[in-house]
């Protein structure tokens, strides 16, 4: 339940005793993100990693973020393109044997303690326990995030920063109404690239290339075919 979908006879719960943070100081340190994205139950700051699986598994995708949950700013558009590219990606890997591509039911754990959940990521095979655990306790190499209306640009360096800080090597980051991507190799550092240039996989993904101008010509075919 969000703080925008709180049903009409419910009060609002008073922040517990151990966080005094007003709700646009609660925003702000998640990014500046809008409040419907944010749960009140669990209370924030109390979440634990049990609430972020039951929630992302039953209800919404989400992450926890400094014991908050925070829904994922989720639509049809930025998942169908997410699902093209892990559609290229795993062309490239499986048949290599490389590692494992999934989208953003998957969830990592940071070096904060958060849980993340990239739009799409690739682990490569070395990174990979056996049997593989329920929430990565690892950050893929390569982290790609398909930006939403309602990300905020303090959002997306916040989890960029912890991609990179918890072992991340790559991060393409989409904008797919600007019909461009930035690539990081660090956490601050983009170099950005438009439509008529191609993507490749740097040295996480040696010998991988991506037309952007394919890529982009497929979305728009999918698209044009729900209208």
């Amino acid at each position: 339940m969000s703080i925008a979908t709180l049903p009409a006879a419910a009060p609002v719960p008073a922040m517990p005793l151990t966080s005094r943070k007003t709700l646009a100081e609660l925003l702000h340190e998640l990014g500046d993100i809008p409040a419907h994205r944010v749960r009140l139950y669990p209370y924030p700051g109390t979440a634990t990693e049990a609430d972020a699986i039951r929630i992302n598994e039953t209800e919404h995708l989400c992450e926890l973020i400094n014991g908050t949950i925070v829904e994922l700013a989720v639509g049809l558009p930025q998942g169908y393109f997410g699902s093209l590219v892990a559609f290229h990606l795993n062309a490239f890997i499986l048949p290599r044997r490389l590692g494992i591509v999934v989208q953003p039911d998957a969830m990592f754990r940071m070096l904060p303690g958060n849980l993340r959940e990239p739009d799409v990521s690739f682990t490569r095979k070395s990174q990979l326990p056996n049997p593989v655990p329920q929430i990565g306790g690892w950050c893929p190499v390569l982290c790609v995030e398909i930006l939403s209306p309602d990300n905020t640009r303090a959002e997306m360096n916040q989890k960029r920063s912890e991609y990179f800080r918890s072992g991340c090597l790559l991060v393409w980051e989409f904008d797919v109404r600007a019909r461009i991507v930035d690539v990081y190799t660090d956490a601050s550092t983009p170099t950005r690239l438009t439509e008529s240039d191609s993507l490749d996989g740097g040295t996480v993904l040696p010998g991988f290339t991506l037309s952007l101008t394919e890529l982009l010509a497929a979305f728009d075919e999918g698209m044009q075919s729900l209208s």
